[in-house]
C-alpha cells in the first residue's frame, strides 16, 4: 500500500526564493469552494478588501472591516492547503500606529491561521512594516494603485505618470523593501515603471496591471473568469462565466415553470413499510 505524500503549504522564504527564478502565480479567493479549485495551482492566495465590492457589493474597499477580513480568511485557509494565504489589513485598521497594526495582523493570523498580512504601503508606513516583522508578522506590501486611498486620488487612477510621481512609487517600493516586506504589489504602475522597481528591490514583486516584468501576476479572480460585464484594461478574461451562469439560471426558471423540474431523477419515493 503506497504511503499518501502530504500537501506542504508554501512558505514565505518559498516565496521570497522566487525572485528571478521562477514567475509567482496568485489569484484573489474570499470563499471556501473557490479556494479549494483555485489552490492546486497557484501560489499565492490573496483575500483582498477588494471583496468589499467584489462579494459585497461596496462602491469602494474604504467600508471593508477587519471582521470581514477575518471572516472570508477563515474559509479560505480551511479549504487550501498549498498556497501560501495573505490577508489585506483594511482601510483604519492599521495606520493610526505601529501596535494598532500589530493588534489586527495577531488577530488576523490568530483568527484565521493565515501566513501572512498585506499592507498598502506609502513610505509613513515602513517603521509600521518593520514593527511587524520584528514581532514575527510576515508583511505583504502594496504600491502604485492604492485602492484603500481612492478617496485621495478622486478614483482608481494608474500610477507613474509624471517624473515625480514616478519617484514616489519607487520610494514607495523601496522604503516597503527595507522595511522587511517578504513581496510586494504593484498596482496600475507603467511596464518602465515595474521594470524599474522590480530590478531595484529584494523582494519579489506582484503585478496587477504592471505588465510582465513583474516577478509574478496577481489578479481578482471573478475578474479573469468572466464574472462580471465589465473588466479592467489589464485583466484577461479566461473564461466567461457570467454567460454560463445566466444560461444555467434561465434553463431552470424554464423547467420550473414548465413543471418540468423536478422530475423522476429528483423525486424522493418511498416503498410502505411491511410491502
Amino acid at each position: 500500500m503506497s504511503k499518501q505524500v502530504a500537501s506542504r503549504r508554501m512558505t514565505v522564504p518559498d516565496i521570497r526564493a522566487l525572485k528571478g527564478r521562477e514567475k509567482i502565480v496568485c489569484l484573489t479567493a474570499y470563499t471556501a469552494p473557490m479556494a479549494a479549485l483555485l489552490d492546486p495551482h497557484v501560489d499565492l492566495l490573496l483575500v483582498g478588501d477588494s471583496l468589499g465590492m467584489v462579494v459585497h457589493g461596496l462602491p469602494t474597499p474604504t467600508a471593508v472591516t477587519l471582521d470581514m477580513m477575518i471572516l472570508h480568511g477563515q474559509a479560505v485557509v480551511r479549504a487550501s492547503s498549498h498556497a501560501l494565504v495573505v490577508v489585506d489589513l483594511p482601510f483604519g485598521s492599521f495606520e493610526a500606529s505601529p501596535e494598532q497594526a500589530y493588534l489586527a495582523s495577531v488577530r488576523v493570523l490568530k483568527e484565521t491561521g493565515c501566513q501572512a498580512v498585506k499592507i498598502e504601503a506609502g513610505e509613513a508606513l515602513a517603521p509600521t512594516i518593520a514593527f511587524l516583522v520584528e514581532r514575527g508578522v510576515p508583511v505583504m506590501g502594496h504600491v502604485g494603485l492604492r485602492p484603500q486611498a481612492v478617496h485621495v486620488d478622486g478614483g482608481f487612477r494608474a500610477k507613474g505618470r509624471s517624473d515625480e510621481e514616478r519617484a514616489r512609487v519607487i520610494a514607495e517600493a523601496r522604503a516597503a523593501d527595507e522595511a522587511g516586506c517578504f513581496s510586494i504589489v504593484l498596482e496600475g504602475v507603467a511596464e518602465t515603471l515595474a521594470r524599474e522597481i522590480t530590478a531595484g528591490v529584494r523582494a519579489p514583486t506582484v503585478g496587477i496591471g504592471a505588465s510582465a516584468a513583474c516577478d509574478g501576476q496577481v489578479l481578482v479572480t471573478d475578474d479573469m473568469l468572466g464574472l462580471f460585464e465589465w473588466t479592467p484594461k489589464f485583466v484577461r478574461r479566461y473564461a466567461d462565466i457570467r454567460t454560463t451562469i445566466n444560461d444555467a439560471v434561465a434553463r431552470y426558471a424554464a423547467d420550473v415553470r414548465a413543471a418540468a423540474f423536478p422530475g423522476e431523477a429528483e423525486v424522493y419515493r418511498f416503498k410502505p413499510k411491511g410491502s
